[in-house]
């Protein structure tokens, strides 16, 4: 505790010598800058763009804890890191890519793009979209200050108990687990009621749910899938967090607790989980082959219904997990039958896909790229899956590298494909600039080879039964070779990760400007100027079909039919509030991690002042006047 109190006074000085120190002129010295401007901004555009880079951010993190266990499996009998530290890195890198890089990137997509494509011009709760961030990224950078503060947790990515009690995991990492997970929980929700709304009451003129693109069809399952499978993970860590922190017995079995409950509350989001990070890149996958087809998605209307049914289903099969537990034959079985039944709505996706690209005017951009390799690849995931969910295979697969093989396929083949896909789809509209598409190949060829290369054998080191989780294993000439070819192709997603980050780079400083609607597109987004305007829609258009922009665009149209007369726009002003929440609840976070209750307390004192000044906050915002919105215009 100290030590991190030391660290903040220090990082405190550092900003004041830097912005000049603190006098009557301060806040007007730092309004002036970019940085306050982003930290304060309740855009949702700017907000999406801080969870994507967040996501990014921890996705190196992750990559870098993935590259060292692949270094540790090697070789057998191999002493890189150690037991310890692979176990560490283990539950950093599976938290972190789940709950830290998959699900921000995806929230900042949905940020940046529903508003747009329902011709909105804001989300409904702009300053709760911005506490949403700010919580989320409070709560993830709790988490990852377990690196220097105190040790990381070592229980796994699923943290199950007992292993995660005290008497197994000493030490604060599996508080920084609960804790740090809770508060990201909090933004997560707050996000998730705010598309909800969004979608429900925003949607421009004409747009019935019927024309609305796919990709704010999967955002509005997505949403309802987190409000529902987020808070029995929340109950779960609460429970966890009071056995580790008050002496509780929920999950002492000696007590009377039972160890069980915690992989049902686990499991019951878990498994929704994994449709909240795949749903949404369906839908990224359905707006990037319709485009570079140049044709309507085909089966739109079962690909709405396929999104729905997976949504509900998703919540009946958590226990497939559980096989091995002791259910009983006819829990078993139910939850089997259930686990096949997502492969029928998921099979209709696949088709449609495929035949929207049948007899259409392909493209084969970057982004196309990596859509046309997500089908086969999340396909070999979704086969996988569904042999899983056989409950006597289950017995011989589970927790052996054929599970870890599996989940990769379907969250990397599927869920991290998608977001490259929609990366090099959406940049242009965020940034005004296209991504190269050179490098972009560059990027594709060695991440897509090596991804294959890593997770194709890891089947058949499960069918040989190297179990998961382990840090070495005894020389066996096949196990042996395959886990050498598995860490040889960590190198050609290194490869192909730099090549991306390059490419940012050069798009950043060198990259070429991009038009309004530079994939000749089908939906709204496509109508404004890239990037858009803060307002983004000088007037409501109004929607006369599915595919608004194309229709439009087919009948001989530049721009939108707008729903009303140019006249001023209400926007919302920025705010410092949601930093004071945020930054009080890290605080009592930490004071959590390390039993300092009195710091706890201050800290959601703090959190709840922060809201107590919201609640009294006279803002209304400003008006855009009619003159400024003429001038912007004639502009673009």
């Amino acid at each position: 505790m100290a030590t991190f109190l030391v660290v903040a006074v220090f990082i405190a000085f550092i900003a004041l010598i830097f912005t000049g120190g603190y006098n009557s002129d301060f806040l007007d010295r730092a309004r002036k800058t970019k940085i306050w401007d982003w930290i304060t901004t309740v855009d949702h555009k700017k907000i999406g763009i801080l969870y994507i880079a967040s996501g990014g951010l921890f996705f190196i993190f992750a990559g870098v804890e993935a590259a060292l266990m692949r270094i540790q499996l090697l070789f057998p009998n191999f002493d890189f890191i150690g037991g310890a530290t692979f176990n560490q890195l283990l539950t950093m890198h599976g938290t972190t890519m789940i709950f830290l890089v998959a699900m921000p990137v995806l929230i900042g997509f949905m940020n940046v793009v529903v508003p747009l494509q329902i011709g909105a011009r804001d989300v409904a709760f702009p300053f709760l979209n911005a506490l949403g961030f700010w919580l989320f990224f409070a709560g993830a950078l709790l988490f990852h200050c377990s690196i220097l503060f105190g040790g990381m947790p070592d229980s796994g990515w699923t943290s199950y108990v007992p292993i995660s009690l005290n008497d197994y995991s000493q030490g604060p990492g599996v508080d920084y687990y609960t804790v740090g997970l809770q508060i990201a929980g909090l933004g997560t929700i707050a996000g998730a009621v705010n598309f909800l709304v969004t979608i429900i009451n925003m949607r421009a003129p004409g747009m019935t749910l019927l024309r609305m693109p796919m990709f704010t069809w999967t955002t509005l399952v997505t949403s309802a899938l987190l409000i529902f499978a987020i808070p029995p993970l929340t109950v779960a860590l609460f429970l966890l967090m009071f056995d580790r922190l008050f002496g509780g017995n929920f999950f002492n079995v000696a007590a009377g607790g039972d160890v069980v409950i915690w992989q049902h509350l686990f499991w019951i989001f878990g498994h929704p989980e994994v449709y909240i990070v795949i749903l949404p890149a369906f839908g990224m996958i359905s707006e990037v082959i319709s485009t570079f087809s140049k044709k309507r998605l085909f089966g739109y209307t079962s690909m709405v219904f396929a999104t729905v049914l997976i949504g509900f289903v998703g919540f009946m099969v958590w226990a497939h997990h559980m096989f091995t537990v002791g259910l009983g034959p006819m829990a078993n079985s139910i939850f089997a039958v259930a686990t096949m039944t997502v492969a029928v709505p998921t099979g209709i996706k696949v088709f449609n896909w495929l035949f929207t690209m049948w007899g259409g005017r392909l493209k084969f951009t970057t982004a196309m790229i990596w859509a046309v390799a997500f089908i086969p690849t999340f396909v070999m995931g979704g086969v996988t899956g569904v042999m899983l969910g056989t409950a006597p295979a289950d017995y011989q697969f589970h927790d052996t590298y054929f599970v870890v093989a599996h989940f990769h396929y379907v969250l990397i083949g599927g869920t991290v494909f998608g977001i490259f896909a929609a990366i090099y789809y959406w940049w242009p509209k965020m940034f005004g600039r296209k991504l190269n598409e050179k490098i972009g190949k560059w990027h594709f060829w060695p991440f897509f080879i090596g991804f294959h290369l890593t997770f194709f054998p890891q089947h058949f080191l499960g069918l040989f039964g190297m179990p998961r989780r382990v840090f070495t294993y005894e020389s066996t000439p096949m196990v042996d070779m395959i886990n050498f070819i598995s860490t040889i192709g960590v190198i050609g997603m290194t490869i192909g990760s730099l090549a991306f980050f390059y490419n940012i780079y050069v798009t950043t400083r060198y990259g070429q400007l991009a038009e309004a609607d530079p994939w000749d597109g089908r939906t709204l987004e496509w109508s404004i100027p890239s990037p858009p305007p803060n307002y983004n829609f000088a007037q409501i258009p109004l929607v006369r079909g599915l595919d608004a922009f194309w229709l439009e665009k087919m009948a001989g149209k530049k721009e939108m039919i707008p729903s009303e007369p140019l006249q001023p726009i209400h926007m919302p002003s920025s705010s410092h509030i949601q930093l004071i929440i945020s930054l009080g609840f890290f605080m009592s976070g930490f004071g959590f991690v390390f039993r300092g209750f009195e710091l706890g307390a201050l800290g959601l004192a703090i959190a709840f002042f922060g809201m107590f000044m919201r609640s009294f906050d006279k803002d209304r915002g400003y008006y855009i006047p009619k003159e400024e919105l003429e001038n912007v215009e004639k502009g673009a």
